[in-house]
């Protein structure tokens, strides 16, 4: 099995740099379409579907190799190798921020930098770390989507993307998930919602971008502040937008301060 067949992995544009856009929970590479055009003509873009989404192939979906983000890094860190010269400048969004998160702290030399999409390294509250939810809160979610995957998908997507004034972007959102197969979904969503890894914020010294919308219910404020904080090399940058997908509703507030970030990095 090819990695490129796996990943369903498309390479777009030329340059000199590297950049390699991962999408979110029940979302696909398509996800990224108003920030392509802004980059694909001065860098090498490299967009891929996480396995079990998208067109990638979900006869390769391993219910165990996938328990942990930990096998979604590794996979990250191969096409990496594969279709990279040099280290690569990372987009992540929500769960794909953390994958990208626990690569370069596995392989830090893969990295130049990482922009981080809405992230968040535990939605669960605990002490003074406030991620969101409680526990219940968070299995509440997961007994929703066991019981309802479809409807949950309709009912929650139009609130994830937010965008209000923009509701073909929550009907978008909805039919990804609803194009997602049921049964990875829903293990999916345990090992999303469920997953804990503060442990490796700390640890990641790639140089780092937190772009954090004003208003989201999934990755709050406090959360992006706590990675500034913990991250020894991170900026933060408020979006001023609702909803968790910036990238599609506020496409030109991310591409500034994606673009304001790296030309300071770069």
């Amino acid at each position: 099995m090819s990695i490129q067949s796996r990943n369903n992995v498309n390479v777009v544009g030329s340059g000199k740099e590297t950049i390699v856009f991962a999408h979110g929970f029940g979302c696909d590479q398509n996800m990224w379409q108003y920030l392509v055009p802004s980059y694909k003509d001065n860098f090498r873009v490299i967009l891929f579907d996480l396995v079990g989404t998208g067109k990638s192939d979900l006869s390769q979906y391993d219910f165990d190799k996938y328990d942990s983000l930990h096998g979604y890094a590794d996979d990250l860190i191969e096409i990496i190798d594969e279709y990279a010269e040099g280290p690569v400048i990372f987009v992540g969004h929500s769960v794909s921020a953390t994958i990208g998160m626990l690569a370069a702290v596995k392989s830090p030399e893969k990295f130049r930098c990482q922009i981080m999409v809405g992230p968040s390294p535990s939605y669960i509250n605990e002490g003074d770390y406030i991620g969101g939810f409680s526990r219940t809160d968070i299995e509440e979610l997961c007994d929703m989507i066991d019981s309802n995957y479809l409807g949950w998908a309709s009912n929650m997507a139009p609130a994830i993307m937010g965008a209000p004034e923009q509701p073909e972007l929550g009907e978008e959102l909805k039919n990804s998930f609803c194009r997602t197969d049921p049964a990875i979904a829903k293990h999916f969503a345990r090992v999303t919602f469920l997953s804990d890894h503060r442990d490796a914020v700390a640890k990641c010294a790639t140089p780092s971008l937190i772009l954090q919308c004003s208003d989201d219910f999934i990755a709050p404020r406090s959360v992006g502040e706590y990675m500034q904080k913990t991250m020894p090399d991170a900026d933060m940058v408020i979006i001023e937008n609702v909803g968790h997908c910036p990238h599609l509703s506020a496409p030109h507030a991310s591409i500034d301060a994606i673009d304001s970030f790296l030309y300071q990095r770069l």
